[in-house]
């Protein structure tokens, strides 16, 4: 991947709130690199949602409508103990 990619990424990650600013930039910068495609994939689609989702989702307050998007919110809040 680009470093041209990354910054997307880096900037995709870039939220409403400093917390998921947090959250999914430490996703992004030591997960993604050693992610499998579809993790990438599932990653990328993920920070399509909105803010207020990511966040009921990622404090265990939502149900994640995907399992590989849980996947992922599970560890970033295992990671981050949330």
């Amino acid at each position: 991947m680009s470093e041209t990619q990354m910054d997307r990424l880096r900037w995709r990650c870039r939220r409403g709130t400093r917390e998921l600013d947090v959250l999914y930039g430490w996703w992004l910068e030591q997960r993604y690199p050693q992610a499998s495609e579809e993790a990438r994939k599932a990653f990328e689609d993920l920070l399509g949602a909105q803010d207020p989702d990511l966040w009921d989702w990622t404090i265990g307050r939502g149900k994640v409508p995907r399992p590989d998007w849980q996947a992922i919110v599970d560890d970033i809040r295992a990671h981050h103990r949330l």
